[in-house]
């Protein structure tokens, strides 16, 4: 029995191991100082980088973490420390819809609210999308884990006759930090490779862009736009770009489970 679950369990990571490979091979031999630092050249012209989409996926995830974090952590404590009856259980239910419905959705539903509004794409409109994207997963780990908090520990801090915002903000919330940017680390890791609502919000531009009312170029959505081209100089690059955001999103596991996990699991 236990040599079946070996087997079964270096078959479930042959997949991982597989396309980490192949794009670490296919990627590897493009990255160069010109990737990180230069802008894309036109087609025809050999060279270029991605560095304005590197610089897009940071600007995009920053500013959806400005409203995903936020309403996400918030959402978790009404849900843990104040919800109760029927509206609780109606939130929740949202919530767990919410994570479930495919990212183009959001992506469509953005572009109506916002896009059509402002008749531009823009770095607002992305950032929207993916807050919209990461407030489910931050909300209900929260939840969880505020739930982990010991009951008696609430009834000390009521007891002493703080009030109860208090206790929540101040010694519950306080208490299980890092098990809360945990789960935004891994809401984050999510976010930074989604590419299908960024096509109808944020789309790509070419050039360095400062302004948030404007489209802004992203790696998913570069990486996109590469693939699908007939240019064997852009599929390199494509490569490239890929292996960044899979070396991106494996970092930010690597930091959630090796660095964060022990010290959540102290405290």
């Amino acid at each position: 029995m236990y040599l079946v679950l070996i087997v079964a369990t270096l078959i479930a990571l042959v997949p991982l191991f597989s396309i980490f490979g192949y794009v670490l091979a296919q990627g590897a031999p493009a990255l160069n100082k010109s990737f990180f630092l230069e802008l894309p050249k036109p087609v025809g012209e050999a060279g270029g980088g991605m560095a304005n989409a590197i610089l897009g996926t940071v600007t995009l995830v920053f500013l959806a973490s400005l409203l995903g974090v936020p309403w996400g952590i918030a959402t978790g404590l009404y849900l843990s420390e104040y919800g109760r009856g029927r509206l609780a259980s109606v939130v929740r239910f949202c919530a767990d819809m919410l994570a479930s419905i495919p990212s183009i959705i959001i992506g469509l539903f953005v572009y109506a609210l916002v896009v059509m509004t402002m008749k531009r794409f823009s770095a607002l409109a992305g950032g929207l999308a993916l807050g919209i994207l990461m407030i489910p997963t931050v909300a209900r780990s929260s939840e969880e884990m505020l739930k982990l908090v010991p009951q008696h520990i609430r009834e000390a801090g009521l007891a002493l006759g703080l009030p109860r915002w208090k206790v929540t903000l101040m010694i519950v919330l306080k208490g299980i930090r890092g098990p809360i940017v945990t789960g935004v680390m891994l809401s984050v890791a999510r976010a930074s490779g989604e590419t299908a609502p960024l096509l109808f919000t944020a789309f790509n531009n070419r050039f360095w862009q400062g302004r948030l009312d404007q489209p802004i170029s992203s790696l998913p959505v570069q990486i996109y736009t590469y693939a699908i081209s007939p240019y064997d100089d852009w599929h390199r690059q494509a490569w490239a770009g890929a292996l960044i955001l899979v070396l991106l999103v494996f970092a930010m596991n690597l930091i959630t489970r090796v660095v964060l996990a022990p010290k959540a699991r102290k405290s």
